[in-house]
């Protein structure tokens, strides 16, 4: 059986203007200068990390969970009512369930966005586990995460095949042992080149992903 790690936003979901927008905004009202390569900081963090990062790195002057709750609510309603699966996943998923594979989600996104949005996209029921890094206390930029999820899922770390189209947690994942393919995302764009190497595959479109030959097993 082939277990599968699917990261959320850019990946199954084409959310990432829509979450680094609900995120990025508080920074622009506090009037914050911050670097073009604050995306592939911050996604792989999730609310929580984010905010502390925000905080410490800015000097806002707002408690932690007084942010993250602002990044919610600047971002609830895109992920309730409009945010579109990227094109050819839900045929895709639905396919490599019928052909027994595991199906898993790993996310910084929150349960409360994450669960509604796959729930309206009619995916939810696809998943074995829906997971936030809430779930875990910690982030995807801890490489722990990613053998927290393998002991879970009753398998060894090498043979899960983790998705994300952000560098840095693809790194991470690779650090921890995982199987890891790249997944393009306008919002990467400009780190395609990186990702290819770093990763073991690549894809642009999910179509791809049923092309991709690897094998995983369960003890």
């Amino acid at each position: 059986m082939k277990t599968y790690l699917f990261d959320f936003d850019g990946t199954l979901v084409d959310s990432m203007p829509f979450y680094i927008g609900g995120v990025l905004s508080e920074l622009d009202k506090n009037n914050c200068k911050y670097s073009e390569d604050i995306i592939k900081i911050i996604t792989p963090l999730g609310l929580f990390g984010t905010a502390e990062y925000f905080i410490k790195t800015f000097g806002l002057n707002i408690g932690i969970e007084e942010l993250v709750e602002t990044f919610k609510n600047n971002m609830a309603n895109d992920y309730f009512y409009s945010i579109p699966a990227k094109s050819n996943v839900i045929k895709v998923l639905r396919e490599l369930k019928e052909n027994g594979a595991s199906l898993n989600v790993l996310t910084a996104s929150p349960h409360v966005t994450l669960d509604a949005c796959l729930k309206r996209l009619e995916l939810f029921d696809l998943f074995d586990n829906v997971w936030s890094c809430e779930d875990f206390s910690t982030t995807k930029a801890n490489p722990e995460i990613y053998k927290m999820v393998a002991k879970k899922l009753n398998v060894n770390v090498k043979d899960v095949l983790f998705l994300d189209d952000n560098i840095n947690a693809d790194m991470t994942a690779k650090t921890a042992g995982m199987k890891v393919c790249g997944v393009f995302d306008e919002s990467s764009a400009d780190y395609v080149d990186q990702m290819k190497s770093v990763c073991d595959f690549y894809i642009y479109d999910f179509n791809e992903l049923l092309e991709i030959e690897w094998a995983s097993e369960v003890f």
